[in-house]
């Protein structure tokens, strides 16, 4: 993954409302052996002097040229975790430059040994040895983490109860087929696609998984130079796909939501998205707004009580991309018109040994096989 105007931004990361009078007491601790780790991943953990009975977790993913004890000291979570007792995972990327591979085969299928298999199995030790409650296991990230924290959702819908992706992009949009590779057209906010087709993306990644699925929080800014502000339309379309809401009429559309700069979209109690005018790469980190979210501070329903923006049914669009950055009108897939057909996007897989989703390619991709085990759309 790219590094230029990656790391600008990130020295004013988070933001500490609430949280500056709590002092971190533990350390940061690595953890050397926390299960399969096929692909050299890295964790660090900070364990409150005061854990609480049944802990939750959350897991905070860095960006690119970060690190885990970057993201540790650059965000409000340790700090939060002496107040109210829980335990934060940090995975550090093997990589050089510290990215995370959201591109390969591997990290995008559950089980499939990449860096998300890793990072879920650091959950699944975190719960062992601690006693922590599963089913309070939450993910957030920046940047390259915003889009690992989107991946995993997809991959490990199993493990967590709910995400807060910041400045990211969808699960599955940057794809190259390698572990680290940088997808311009993704980037750019180029990749393009409808509804259906970015939610089939996503449940790919976990072909014949029913069950829950991890409530969603969005953030963007429209100054995004790095990831362009169309992918936050683009996720949101993905997960309102996920959770069954139409993607032009979110329930709520309010103004100057968490503060002046930010527009909030209330899809319903799975999915909200945050849109900040002006505000560049990446969006701070609200440590108070994601507690809140995740249901440890009580009142994480996304419903809200302020007086709703005279639109209420106008999604954010193409438009919310401003005339600098580039057109996004040449990447657009075409779904099926077969009724009752299933349809695969760009990128997700579509076949291969015990596959059960989608097999049929939107237009004008065609399912390719890579090995025995994984067939894609390209």
């Amino acid at each position: 993954m790219r590094l230029s105007s990656i790391t600008s931004g990130f020295l004013a990361l988070a933001s500490f409302t609430g949280a500056a009078e709590i002092v971190k007491r533990a350390a940061l601790t690595q953890v050397t052996s926390f299960g399969a780790n096929t692909s050299g991943a890295k964790m660090y953990i900070y364990v409150p002097d005061k854990l609480a009975a049944n802990p939750a977790i959350i897991v905070a993913v860095h960006y690119c040229s970060g690190t885990a004890s970057a993201y540790y000291s650059g965000t409000p979570y340790a700090k939060l975790a002496e107040q109210y007792g829980f335990i934060v995972i940090y995975p550090e990327s093997p990589y050089s430059g510290t990215c995370w591979d959201v591109s390969s085969p591997a990290t995008l299928t559950h089980n499939g040994g990449g860096n998300s298999n890793s990072i879920a199995n650091m959950v699944t030790y975190t719960i062992s040895k601690y006693n922590a409650d599963s089913s309070r296991v939450f993910v957030t990230g920046t940047s390259s983490g915003a889009m690992m924290t989107n991946v995993l959702s997809a991959t490990y819908p199993e493990m967590f109860a709910a995400a807060s992706a910041y400045s990211g992009v969808p699960a599955g949009c940057f794809y190259t087929g390698s572990v680290a590779g940088w997808n311009s057209t993704c980037s750019q906010g180029q990749s393009i696609h409808t509804q259906t087709e970015w939610a089939n993306t996503a449940l790919n990644m976990y072909p014949g998984y029913t069950g829950a699925r991890p409530k969603m929080q969005v953030f963007h800014g429209s100054a995004d130079t790095t990831l362009y502000p169309q992918n936050f339309n683009e996720t949101l379309k993905q997960w309102s796909g996920v959770f069954g809401y139409t993607y032009g009429s979110p329930q709520q559309t309010v103004g100057q939501n968490p503060s002046s700069a930010y527009t909030k979209y209330v899809y319903g109690p799975n999915l909200v998205g945050y849109y900040g005018v002006g505000v560049g790469h990446s969006v701070p980190v609200m440590g108070d707004l994601d507690l809140a979210w995740f249901g440890i501070t009580g009142g994480g329903s996304p419903t809200t009580t302020s007086t709703p923006a005279a639109s209420t049914t106008a999604a954010p669009s193409s438009t919310l991309v401003t005339s600098t950055k580039p057109s996004t009108t040449s990447a657009t897939a075409t779904p099926s018109s077969t009724p009752g057909t299933c349809t695969a996007a760009r990128w997700a897989q579509c076949g291969g040994s015990g596959f059960t989703g989608c097999t049929t390619c939107a237009s004008p991709y065609a399912c390719k096989v890579s090995n025995a085990y994984y067939s894609q759309c390209l």
